[in-house]
């Protein structure tokens, strides 16, 4: 696969594909920043390393921004900035075990925060930005404009995520759909300031198992996966039964892909990532799909039954979640301090 073609796989839109073109003939630099919150999700621990590690391959040079700050001002394990930098430090070794290569560099907020440069760079975003604009950006951090107007470092949010794209001259930023504002906010600032606009590479995202808990904001409907509900999604430390319990009480309607978690972690994680998946049915047929197209087809048609996908998940997943023991056996610490016991 060409530098283009793994930069955009698996991956639903890119703003502009002519500005990604020109970006991998010349080099440059891509980021994806995430929240220290807690325990990652397989949405998070296990989709996204392998997606950075496909933009790495393609010759940019990648930056995971663990946006210490960013939690804090969005209240993420209580505000308090030692439990949010444990999960900075748990959540970069998941990303490690689960294949993300040692150029990828991770950056702490707090090490940009240090200089007065950082903070120049935000008035200068400020400056060039509206209120109404910033308004519209709050859903990246999944607050309302009522609950940024009852607490003002809320509005403080959006600016910061633009300015880590401008202060630290990315090229290209990353993130799934639900962090679009925030880039098409920096591409309009950097448009006011005379800049040249970052490039903004967006992924679906991965269903709630109970189609219960956050929205993606307006640009698909889709409720997903969430770190504050553990009855959402998967999390990255589930035991084996544990995984197949949540699979087996999953939401997952026949013949049906939108809104199915079980359908998108087939079509986001296993068979970009696996290679293939199998599902053995019923009857004992085993069937392999080594294409997306080829698993949605059978499923929409009826073809693949709901239990026999669940089962076919919990084992595909609990095969790719093996690395992540040992991390958990040598985090102990941090994920004592992340639950707060």
């Amino acid at each position: 696969m060409d530098a283009l073609g793994l930069i955009l796989n698996n991956t639903r839109e890119v703003v502009r594909k002519e500005e990604l073109e020109l970006l991998l003939k010349n080099g440059g630099t891509a980021y994806i920043g995430f929240e220290p919150s807690g325990i990652p999700t397989v949405a998070t621990g296990l989709l996204w390393p392998n997606k950075i590690a496909e933009v790495a391959r393609s010759g940019l040079k990648v930056t995971v921004l663990l946006a210490d700050w960013h939690a804090m001002i969005n209240d993420k394990l209580g505000g308090d900035l030692e439990r949010i930098r444990a999960s900075g430090r748990l959540m970069k070794a998941v990303f490690l075990a689960a294949g993300v290569p040692e150029s990828v560099e991770f950056l702490w907020t707090s090490d940009n925060v240090k200089s007065p440069d950082y903070w120049k760079t935000l008035l200068g975003v400020a400056k060039a930005g509206t209120l109404s604009r910033i308004r519209r950006a709050l859903p990246i951090m999944g607050r309302s404009e009522d609950e940024a107007d009852k607490d003002f470092s809320k509005y403080i949010y959006p600016l910061m995520q633009v300015t880590d794209i401008i202060y630290n001259r990315y090229d290209l930023a990353m993130g799934a759909m639900d962090q679009r504002h925030a880039h098409m906010l920096c591409r309009d600032i950097q448009d006011r300031m005379k800049l040249k606009k970052v490039v903004a590479l967006h992924t679906s995202l991965i269903s709630s198992l109970n189609s219960s808990g956050r929205m993606d904001f307006a640009s698909t409907g889709t409720v997903k996966m969430s770190k504050s509900d553990p009855n959402s999604g998967i999390f990255v430390f589930d035991d084996p039964e544990t995984v197949r319990k949540k699979i087996s009480r999953a939401f997952c309607p026949p013949e049906t892909l939108e809104g199915n978690s079980l359908t998108d972690i087939v079509r986001m994680i296993l068979i970009p990532y696996s290679g293939s998946f199998r599902v053995l049915t019923s009857g004992g047929k085993e069937t392999v799909f080594s294409g997306v197209g080829e698993f949605e087809s059978s499923y929409k048609e009826g073809k693949i039954h709901p239990g026999d996908l669940k089962a076919a998940v919990s084992e595909s997943l609990i095969i790719m979640m093996k690395p992540f023991a040992a991390v958990k056996e040598r985090f102990r610490s941090e994920i004592a301090a992340i639950m707060g016991s």
